[in-house]
């Protein structure tokens, strides 16, 4: 039996909150021409991890709940199928990182004002309804849309603002083409798990259109934040040192080259692996480009 810190570590699906850390990342860069207070930037990192753990934890119990995800799905933690936790622990352990992420945002409100209190509060709400009950977000082709929202620029506005203590129309442009990529996550998931979903009445966005269109919805998405990037640069709302993103295009270019020759729930799997570090690679090349513009001033 692997090791209880493994256990849990497996449940919150560690790599996947990769995707909490880029537009925390995006936010701070974007306002370090400004200030940067460290602390305040910890955390925001720490209660936007927080959040995304609760999120990947309850999701886990009702996708199983619901008979999506059983022992041969490739997409959930498998801690729930394989006997290592129960359903039962694992939404207290949701609820738990909830608890976290709202404590580490009401720090940050004690010290930068309630400003930022509705959109952690609208943060954990929306973790948890993503496929809790009555809501059920991603199981009515909303999770694309809800991730946008909340992964892209509720977090990168919100991280700008714990830096900055103001609400800044740059830090909602350049949250937009993270927000792209984030979704390209969530729809690569969810074009590996058509057949399934479809199978057991999961409706997304992939489920719905089916193949090909679901892969020109990805493509669409993980092409348009590099399209984003250089419309922002060329109208001045982001530095041209922000070009500095176009280093992950080819890349995510030889990813959708693969997407075409794609046809089974594995290597459709490897394809939102490759989608995660795109989203990776692309965000700390984005928020790397802000820096760079402070450096060079």
């Amino acid at each position: 039996m692997p090791r209880p810190l493994s256990v849990w570590l497996l449940a919150i699906r560690l790599p996947s909150l990769t995707a909490a850390v880029v537009p925390v990342l995006a936010g701070t860069a974007l306002a370090a021409d400004e200030t940067f207070r460290p602390g305040l930037f910890v955390l925001a990192l720490l209660g936007s991890m927080a959040l995304q753990a609760g999120t990947n934890l309850v999701n886990d119990v009702y996708d199983h709940e619901f008979g999506v995800d059983t022992a041969v799905s490739l997409g959930p933690s498998g801690v729930i199928q394989r006997g290592l936790l129960s359903a039962r622990a694992v939404l207290a352990g949701g609820l738990i990182a909830f608890a976290i992420g709202g404590a580490l945002g009401l720090t940050i409100v004690a010290f930068v004002g309630w400003q930022v209190l509705p959109l952690g509060v609208a943060s954990v709400l929306a973790g948890y309804a993503y496929t809790a009950p009555p809501l059920k977000l991603a199981y009515r082709a909303l999770g694309e849309l809800t991730v946008f929202v909340f992964m892209g620029p509720v977090i990168v506005m919100g991280a700008a603002y714990v830096q900055l203590e103001a609400w800044t129309w740059e830090a909602f442009l350049a949250s937009l083409p993270v927000a792209l990529l984030v979704s390209a996550i969530l729809h690569a998931n969810n074009l590996r798990d058509i057949e399934g979903d479809r199978a057991t009445g999961k409706r997304t966005l992939a489920s719905l259109a089916g193949r090909p269109a679901a892969d020109a919805e990805l493509a669409v998405l993980v092409l348009g934040a590099f399209a984003a990037v250089i419309v922002l640069v060329a109208t001045g709302a982001a530095p041209p040192t922000g070009l500095v993103a176009l280093v992950a295009l080819p890349g995510a270019l030889r990813l959708l080259s693969r997407l075409r020759l794609s046809r089974d729930a594995r290597s459709l799997n490897r394809i939102l692996l490759g989608t995660v570090g795109a989203h990776l690679l692309f965000g700390v090349l984005w928020a790397l480009g802000f820096a760079l513009d402070v450096w060079i001033d």
